[in-house]
């Protein structure tokens, strides 16, 4: 339709309706598409997760899929061997698929790099040999601190080819962050670059990872350093033992290396993420069970085949990158995208000119980044041909009906189904989410569990609560990419995830992702928020993603952060801070719309206290929101550390706004 009055009848249905349908061309040709698949995992379970193992090729063949005798140290194909490199590289090679393109890279001021499956085994086996050559050794950490660049997931499976363990920290982190996590991880060794674009402007990144350096307490063997700017760079020299990547792989031009026979339950990656004691945790993932898991997930809930080219816009410093840029799809044979920019340079149709250009087929990205690209307008994704598309997909954190209905309309032209998938770093893979050949989507509802998943929502004494009632989700049996442990401190992992609902003198281990969520009478499951991100209202206790997706409900509403301020009533009250779209004022009558918006989706008792009009939230480089410093500027109180926000200037901004300054 493109007359007004057409479109308006379009978006009127679109938000009356509360669920749809994946098309019969879809379900047609789609990975998995039939339903009977829940059951069969479920009578099969374990042996069901033969399906996930049979997706990789094993040295060796397991023999016991589930070892579940030192619960919650669960081991999944255990005695099996198998190399990750071989999986993500070789086999594809020598299955005749040598001239299949495995990465297309794009850089920000366009100029591009495409990498075959031969050019990426050629370049892989000689950067493994050049890591043998500076010492690296089986089992040694390497840590990679890069932007994102194909150099990195090279690195990733050179490090995997030898059997080394890689540890890859988001080049938006700091110094010090650096310095922590490989300290943590007693590593000695560090793949980084001299720098990268943002916005078309050159950062220096080595003086970032050479500061780091300085501060790693057990000293650092070698440092590869990729030469990124050319002539844009900031003229570092490098030390003694730094060494540049291009004439690093020149000397060993040509080298094969043999993949290392790993087992199952050797390392394959140690991810630091944040915990709530203020120091990082290791994250430890291991070979079979999680390269199996993500082989497997890419598959049946990505609907991905070799022949597809796949676009998962995340950052590969995070573990959706690990998982669904590099080990899945590369797993299955599939051309994966990457991006080294954002989305709005040099202009707001940048990702919707990739798309067009390399005629992307599946594409996987953010609730925050979609509702960006509300506000920005339909105007610029229908410049572009998205014909190509045939499944989205969200991940990172829920998202509200609203944003999903946009995404369905202008991204996907009503035609592909969108999953909208829960899952951790944790997890190492998706959890919760509809499968698209078969499930009904309901839009702001990730869906049921994936097959094999037994996730439940209970309640505070661990019973399962009721349809429509809100609880603590909950993963009630072992899945196959599940972290092992915390590294080097087993203790901690019982203590952060398996203490609050398990029973150990029963051997009932239920791991608590300390995610709030409630489900429906057809199981579906919907992710409220962390079980911290509460407002206590007058001893009420209301979900800060419930009052967002109100007020995001509300015409002219881009995005919102609610946090809770204190009250000498109430306790505490809701503060709103929102972001409009463009063409609509911040006016009392927006305000008085917003909160009539809370009160009529959830009651009185949620209404705003206050509504602070913002052009943007303070977010940290991965684009979550620092509710923290929200609570700061309710409060009045002196505002904390801002110096891991991606855009520091905004938060005294909102604090005039908030003031009526």
């Amino acid at each position: 339709m493109t007359d007004e009055s057409g479109d308006g009848q379009l978006e009127a249905r679109l938000a009356e309706q509360e669920a749809f349908e994946p098309s019969d061309d879809f379900i047609e040709q789609a990975n998995v598409a039939d339903e009977s698949i829940y059951e069969e995992f479920e009578e099969e379970w374990p042996e069901c997760w033969t399906r996930a193992a049979d997706l990789l090729d094993w040295d060796e063949e397991y023999t016991e899929i589930l070892d579940d005798s030192e619960g919650p140290f669960y081991e999944w194909f255990a005695d099996g061997t198998l190399n990750a490199s071989y999986n993500c590289v070789d086999r594809h090679v020598e299955a005749g698929d040598k001239n299949r393109v495995a990465i297309k890279w794009e850089g920000e001021h366009g100029n591009t790099r495409t990498y075959t499956y031969q050019d990426l085994y050629r370049e892989v086996n000689e950067f493994a040999a050049a890591l043998r050559d500076l010492g690296v050794e089986e089992d040694d950490v390497v840590t990679m601190y890069m932007p994102m660049v194909p150099e990195l997931p090279i690195a990733m499976l050179a490090c995997a080819r030898i059997g080394a363990p890689h540890s890859v920290v988001f080049a938006g982190f700091s110094a010090e962050a650096l310095a922590t996590r490989m300290n943590a991880a007693e590593s000695r060794y560090l793949i980084t670059c001299d720098g990268y674009y943002r916005r078309g402007d050159p950062l220096d990144h080595q003086a970032k990872a050479n500061e780091g350096l300085s501060s790693v307490d057990h000293g650092v063997d070698a440092t590869v350093v990729v030469d990124r700017l050319g002539d844009d760079g900031f003229g570092h020299d490098l030390k003694g033992n730094q060494h540049d990547w291009d004439d690093l792989l020149a000397d060993f031009q040509g080298d094969r290396v043999d993949p290392v026979e790993r087992n199952a339950e050797d390392m394959l990656f140690l991810m630091y993420t944040s915990g709530t004691t203020g120091k990082p945790k290791g994250v430890k993932h291991t070979t079979g069970g999680y390269l199996a898991y993500t082989a497997w997930t890419s598959h049946a809930v990505l609907d991905l085949e070799p022949e597809d080219t796949y676009w998962c816009s995340a950052d590969i410093g995070w573990i959706t990158g690990h998982s669904y840029i590099v080990y899945g799809p590369l797993a299955l044979g599939t051309t994966t995208v990457m991006y080294e920019g954002t989305p709005d340079y040099p202009d707001r149709g940048r990702l919707w000119e990739l798309v067009e250009k390399y005629a992307v087929d599946v594409f996987y990205t953010a609730p925050t980044a979609i509702r960006a690209f509300m506000k920005w307008g339909p105007e610029y994704p229908e410049s572009y041909d998205l014909s190509t598309l045939r499944l989205l997909g969200t991940v990172g954190e829920p998202i509200n009906p609203r944003a999903w209905k946009w995404y369905y309309k202008h991204i996907g032209g009503e035609e592909c189904p969108i999953v909208d998938t829960w899952w951790q770093t944790e997890t190492g893979g998706m959890m919760v989410s509809t499968l698209p050949g078969i499930g009904t989507m309901k839009p702001g509802s990730a869906g049921p569990p994936l097959p094999g998943i037994d996730a439940r929502v209970v309640d505070t004494d661990g019973e399962e609560v009721d349809a429509g009632q809100a609880g603590y989700l909950t993963v009630q049996r072992p899945w196959p990419g599940m972290l092992r442990t915390l590294y080097r401190n087993d203790e901690r992992f019982i203590d952060e995830y398996w203490d609050e609902y398990s029973d150990p003198d029963e051997g009932e281990w239920v791991y608590f992702p300390e995610d709030g969520a409630k489900i429906d009478d057809d199981g579906y499951i919907t992710i409220l928020g962390r079980v911290d991100d509460v407002v206590n209202v007058s001893g009420h206790r209301l979900g800060t993603m419930e009052i967002e997706s109100a007020i995001v409900g509300v015409d002219g509403v881009a995005e919102a952060a609610v946090v809770g301020g204190d009250h000498d009533i109430k306790g505490e009250a809701v503060y709103a801070y929102v972001i409009l779209e463009d063409g609509y004022d911040g006016t009392e009558e927006t305000r008085d719309r917003i909160i009539e918006g809370v009160e009529d989706a959830i009651g009185p008792i949620a209404r705003p206290e206050e509504v602070t009009f913002t052009p943007e939230l303070p977010k940290t480089r991965s684009g979550k929101i620092m509710r923290r410093l929200l609570e700061e500027i309710a409060n009045g109180e002196e505002l904390g550390d801002t110096t891991t926000l991606r855009n520091p200037d905004v938060v005294s901004d909102i604090q005039e706004q908030a003031s009526g300054d």
